[in-house]
Protein backbone atom coordinates (compact mmCIF):
# COMPACT_ATOMS: atom_id res chain seq x y z
CA UNK A 1 0.00 0.00 0.00
CA UNK A 2 2.81 2.84 1.05
CA UNK A 3 4.42 1.55 -2.72
CA UNK A 4 1.24 2.46 -4.21
CA UNK A 5 1.09 5.94 -2.85
CA UNK A 6 4.50 6.41 -3.52
CA UNK A 7 3.73 6.13 -7.14
CA UNK A 8 0.73 7.94 -6.66
CA UNK A 9 2.58 10.92 -5.39
CA UNK A 10 5.08 10.29 -8.35
CA UNK A 11 2.90 10.49 -11.21
CA UNK A 12 1.24 13.40 -9.31
CA UNK A 13 4.80 15.19 -9.73
CA UNK A 14 5.27 14.36 -12.97
CA UNK A 15 1.98 15.35 -14.31
CA UNK A 16 2.47 18.58 -12.78
CA UNK A 17 6.29 18.96 -13.74
CA UNK A 18 4.69 18.48 -17.48
CA UNK A 19 1.93 20.86 -16.86
CA UNK A 20 4.28 23.83 -15.59
CA UNK A 21 6.54 23.04 -18.14
CA UNK A 22 4.00 23.32 -20.99
CA UNK A 23 2.77 26.57 -19.66
CA UNK A 24 6.04 27.75 -19.76
CA UNK A 25 6.55 26.31 -23.36
CA UNK A 26 3.52 28.39 -24.49
CA UNK A 27 4.54 31.84 -22.87
CA UNK A 28 8.19 31.45 -24.18
CA UNK A 29 6.27 30.75 -27.51
CA UNK A 30 4.06 33.68 -27.33
CA UNK A 31 6.90 35.80 -26.25
CA UNK A 32 9.10 34.86 -29.21
CA UNK A 33 6.08 35.85 -31.66
CA UNK A 34 5.42 39.14 -29.73
CA UNK A 35 9.50 39.81 -30.91
CA UNK A 36 9.30 38.81 -33.94
CA UNK A 37 6.20 41.29 -34.58
CA UNK A 38 9.00 43.67 -33.50
CA UNK A 39 11.50 42.40 -35.62
CA UNK A 40 13.79 41.20 -32.93
CA UNK A 41 14.50 38.08 -34.31
CA UNK A 42 17.72 37.07 -32.60
CA UNK A 43 15.74 37.15 -29.30
CA UNK A 44 12.34 35.54 -31.21
CA UNK A 45 14.58 32.58 -32.30
CA UNK A 46 16.29 32.51 -28.18
CA UNK A 47 12.70 32.39 -26.79
CA UNK A 48 12.05 29.75 -29.37
CA UNK A 49 14.94 27.70 -28.22
CA UNK A 50 13.89 27.66 -24.32
CA UNK A 51 10.48 27.19 -25.33
CA UNK A 52 11.59 23.65 -27.51
CA UNK A 53 13.52 22.80 -24.21
CA UNK A 54 10.08 22.19 -22.10
CA UNK A 55 8.69 18.86 -22.89
CA UNK A 56 11.52 16.79 -21.85
CA UNK A 57 9.54 15.19 -18.70
CA UNK A 58 7.62 13.81 -21.19
CA UNK A 59 10.50 12.42 -23.09
CA UNK A 60 11.13 10.93 -19.38
CA UNK A 61 8.05 9.25 -19.43
CA UNK A 62 8.48 7.56 -22.91
CA UNK A 63 12.12 6.86 -22.28
CA UNK A 64 11.13 4.90 -18.82
CA UNK A 65 8.27 2.73 -20.93
CA UNK A 66 10.83 1.45 -23.78
CA UNK A 67 12.68 0.49 -20.75
CA UNK A 68 9.89 -1.39 -19.11
CA UNK A 69 8.96 0.63 -16.64
CA UNK A 70 5.38 2.00 -17.21
CA UNK A 71 3.76 4.96 -15.65
CA UNK A 72 0.18 4.66 -14.22
CA UNK A 73 -2.05 6.85 -16.01
CA UNK A 74 -4.83 8.80 -14.18
CA UNK A 75 -7.10 11.75 -15.34
CA UNK A 76 -4.04 14.40 -14.23
CA UNK A 77 -1.29 12.64 -16.41
CA UNK A 78 -4.04 12.80 -18.92
CA UNK A 79 -4.76 16.48 -18.36
CA UNK A 80 -1.01 17.29 -18.53
CA UNK A 81 -0.57 15.80 -21.65
CA UNK A 82 -2.88 17.63 -23.27
CA UNK A 83 -1.74 20.82 -21.90
CA UNK A 84 1.57 19.74 -23.25
CA UNK A 85 0.11 18.84 -27.11
CA UNK A 86 -1.63 22.19 -27.25
CA UNK A 87 1.50 24.13 -26.30
CA UNK A 88 3.43 21.76 -28.87
CA UNK A 89 0.49 22.97 -31.63
CA UNK A 90 1.55 26.56 -30.50
CA UNK A 91 5.24 26.39 -30.81
CA UNK A 92 4.23 24.56 -34.63
CA UNK A 93 2.39 27.23 -35.59
CA UNK A 94 4.13 30.09 -34.19
CA UNK A 95 7.41 28.87 -35.78
CA UNK A 96 6.39 29.39 -39.02
CA UNK A 97 4.25 32.71 -38.02
CA UNK A 98 8.18 33.83 -37.21
CA UNK A 99 9.31 32.67 -40.58
CA UNK A 100 6.69 34.98 -42.40
CA UNK A 101 7.66 37.74 -40.33
CA UNK A 102 11.20 37.34 -41.09
CA UNK A 103 10.36 36.93 -44.61
CA UNK A 104 8.40 40.34 -44.92
CA UNK A 105 5.06 38.21 -44.83
CA UNK A 106 5.96 35.32 -47.60
CA UNK A 107 6.51 31.82 -46.61
CA UNK A 108 9.27 31.04 -48.04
Amino acid sequence: MAEENKTEQSVEMISFGIIANAGDARSFAFQALEAAKEGKFDEADELMKKSDEAHKAQTDLLFNEMNGNPTPVNVLLVHSQDHLMTSMLAQELIKEMIIMYKNGGKTE
